[in-house]
């Protein structure tokens, strides 16, 4: 895992611009720690920052190739989980390798079947490759978006980065906001309408997509989309279908020449991976495996059931702990911690998040890398399996928007009135989501009540995923930490979301089809436990620093932040109930403490990026 970034400039000559180049590279230093590396020549400028994982002796980037007159030239940020396979094909094609990392197989691929090699990958990735020969550069993300990569496309030039940091250092790209910015950080986040880029002028090449930048412009084009197609196989092919393809995408993803662990919360997920990881563990012979867990001081005390958290995650953790005789971890975090890390989690993101769940999160994967450099996540599974209870909540699949912004008329109350008039958050929001159930790809002969799970599991696949995915790349490289999503493998996807939603739920359960698939691998309580999403501190002071800032930041009156909202609303919050109750703001997680949190980042946001809103 890296992070790259660079820009073609058809009208200067950039070899004057190795200082620039650098200054872009070194904003990525917390993404890849352990090298770094820059390629320029007169028109296009490349640099790498570099995580050693495979082969790190000779993985080293911009890796160039040359074959015959040509020379090709490559960043890259991901794994290839089918590069053994790749290898032995390209070597059978009469090709040669001088290293054993995924680097070199991805950019002889592409030298092998150009833009088609795109088609071959299994993996998570983000790249970019020049080609002397054709004078092109070109660029692709994988099909669910785990890899980031923004793009700015501009007369005559073309920027590109795996975070906004790194084309923020560019002179030619300014921190400007206009009304669909505002509305994408008001009323969409901490999500983001895909290919949003909030900046004004950037954007981020979409999931599945491919570009080519010549001189006489950029094309993009989609390499895969989500599909509809009849599934034709009973429960229990089903469940051996689901259990091989997971089995295979685990066992793939435990490839690494470093060290190597698993984030363990106790529930379903995160209890799967760590199984099928060790079960492969021990019959290859490595030893101890490794697993992590994240926990908050006094939660014992303050943890309160509902229904999106019915109960709390250590008992489960301790009993995944003695089934599998792991080299555990825990590693607990107080208000003051979780408070103080809002900032950095701000800076690793470019924006406003997810707040105490983003700071929570960069805190454990900070810890985590002091044991491991890779570890093993459980996201995703929820969205492609149907586990989240919207997915179940009539009132939920009627709401005819977002199910994780069903306060949005709230959240639109919280706005200036001029702001408010400019950036439409209602309208924006209802717009976003009409064009989100136009994409849905339709199944013949399919009826209401099918369909309609249908849309809700496009929505959670394309639209709530990469928040969590987004989240949890900037927070893991922000620490210099892979994480790696096996649930987020292409062919595991594409395979359950054509899964019927009465297969899905068997047993009548959520992920009954997750569960069935994974009986005798589990124990029976871990397996069917009730869903308990990523934890966070329900700690009351946390929410007593962050109003408190708040309420500080209001009283101040200098933060670029007052000319946005509704001074008086957000005062009327803060003195409510409501405050400290589950207001529903954001999903699952997100509620009246988070709500104080997001300001606060706003407006660290707003000052330390300077941000201009016009």
């Amino acid at each position: 895992m890296c992070g790259f970034t660079g820009w073609i400039d058809w009208n200067e000559d950039l070899t004057l611009q190795s200082a620039t180049l650098e200054k872009m590279t070194d904003t990525l230093a917390l993404r890849g720690p352990d090298a770094t590396g820059t390629w320029i020549s007169p028109h296009v400028a490349l640099g790498h920052r570099r995580l050693s994982v495979m082969d790190p002796a000779n993985g080293a980037q911009p890796m160039v190739r040359a074959s015959g007159d040509d020379t090709y030239v490559i960043v890259y940020n991901g794994e290839l989980y089918n590069a053994p396979e790749l290898k032995r094909e390209l070597e059978g094609r009469g090709r040669s390798f001088t290293t054993n990392c995924d680097t070199e197989v991805l950019l002889v691929a592409y030298m092998e079947w150009g833009r088609a090699c795109v088609e071959r990958f299994n993996g998570i990735f983000a790249f970019a490759i020049w080609d002397t020969r054709e004078q092109h550069l070109f660029l692709a993300r994988d099909r669910l978006g785990v890899k980031p990569l923004f793009i700015a496309k501009q007369l005559g030039r073309f920027i590109f980065g795996s975070e906004p940091k790194a084309l923020l250092a560019h002179p030619a790209i300014r921190p400007e906001v206009g009304p669909e910015g505002l509305a994408e950080i008001f009323i969409v986040g901490p999500a983001r309408t895909p290919g949003q880029g909030v900046y004004r002028d950037l954007s981020e090449l979409l999931p599945g997509q491919c570009a080519t930048v010549t001189r006489s412009g950029v094309s993009v084009s989609h390499y895969w989309k989500l599909e509809s197609r009849p599934h034709t196989e009973t429960v229990q092919e089903t469940a051996k279908s689901v259990r091989d393809l997971l089995t295979d995408t685990v066992e793939r993803q435990l490839i690494s020449d470093v060290p190597l662990g698993t984030l363990l919360s106790g529930g379903l997920d995160s209890s799967i991976l760590t199984t099928l990881a060790v079960r492969h563990y021990e019959q290859s012979g490595k030893g101890k495996f490794k697993t992590f867990s994240v926990d908050f001081v006094d939660n014992d005390k303050h943890f309160k059931a509902h229904a999106f958290q019915p109960n709390a995650d250590a008992p489960w953790i301790e009993r995944m702990n003695q089934y599998l005789g792991t080299e555990h971890h825990t590693f607990k975090f107080d208000t003051p911690d979780i408070y103080g890390a809002l900032h950095a989690a701000l800076l690793a993101r470019d924006l406003p998040g997810m707040a105490d769940v983003d700071s929570s999160l960069l805190l454990f994967c900070e810890a985590i890398k002091q044991h491991v450099t890779v570890a093993i996540s459980g996201e995703a599974a929820d969205e492609i399996f149907g586990g989240y209870p919207w997915f179940h909540r009539e009132e939920s699949l009627n709401a005819a928007t977002f199910p994780w912004s069903l306060a949005s008329q709230m959240r639109a109350g919280l706005l200036s009135e001029d702001v408010a008039a400019w950036i439409r958050p209602l309208e924006y929001i209802g717009d976003r989501y009409s064009d989100a159930i136009a994409e849905v790809p339709k199944l013949k002969g399919e009826d209401e009540a099918a369909a309609k799970m249908r849309v809700m599991s496009y929505l959670n696949i394309t639209r709530f995923m990469p928040t969590l995915l987004d989240r949890k790349d900037r927070m893991s490289m922000g620490a210099g930490l892979e994480v790696r999503v096996p649930f987020c493998d292409h062919r595991l996807v594409d395979y359950v979301f054509n899964i019927p939603w009465e297969i899905k739920t068997a047993g009548d359960r959520e992920k009954g089809i997750l569960r069935l698939a994974m009986e005798g691998v589990l124990p029976d309580d871990v397996l069917y436990r009730k869903k308990s999403p990523y934890p966070k501190t329900h700690n009351p002071n946390y929410l007593n620093a962050v109003r408190s800032k708040v309420i500080e930041i209001l009283d101040e009156g200098t933060s670029p932040l007052l000319p946005l909202i509704n001074v008086a609303k957000i005062r009327e919050i803060a003195a409510s109930d409501e405050a400290s109750s589950n207001l529903p703001w954001f999903g699952q997680l997100m509620s009246g403490p988070q709500l104080f949190a997001y300001l606060l980042q706003i407006d660290i946001w707003l000052r330390e990026y300077n941000v201009t809103i016009r």
